[in-house]
């Protein structure tokens, strides 16, 4: 990541922090749940994405793979309801909260081990009302 890069992630960031305090009333401890909840699904897809690739170009099918080929590789299973790279495609409408908490529920299921563990980003099955004024969240349409 370049240094021109790096500023515009965190003017980016800083921008949504800002959203997030001025438009919802909620304090910076309200949000950081959501909020680190998205990151984590973040890494976890960008670190399953690597390890299916490894997968691949060995011939292999990452998608016939089984949940302990990935966790033995130190990576969380992931099926594709529970990736980031899901959430990004569900088109303009959908029902993101909901899909936020089936993403960590799944996880959950997935990976025993993390029961009760995963971040909890929304306590409403539908997306928050102040969740589409944040910046920083790319939408398809």
């Amino acid at each position: 990541m370049t240094s021109d890069q790096l500023n515009e992630l965190e003017n980016r960031l800083w921008a949504a922090a800002d959203q997030l305090w001025a438009n919802t009333g909620l304090r910076p401890a309200d949000f950081s749940t959501p909020v680190l909840g998205l990151i984590f699904l973040s890494y976890a897809d960008g670190r399953f994405r690597e390890v299916a690739e490894k997968y691949r170009s060995e011939g292999q099918n990452p998608e016939e793979l089984e949940p302990y080929d990935y966790q033995a590789e130190g990576v969380l299973y992931l099926k594709p309801e529970a990736r980031f790279s899901r959430l990004l495609e569900l088109p303009e409408g959908a029902e993101l909260g909901k899909a936020i908490n089936n993403a960590m529920a799944q996880i959950e299921a997935d990976n025993p081990e993390l029961k009760a563990c995963c971040p909890a980003p929304t306590t409403s099955s539908t997306t928050p009302s102040w969740w589409n004024s944040c910046g920083f969240w790319p939408r398809s349409s």
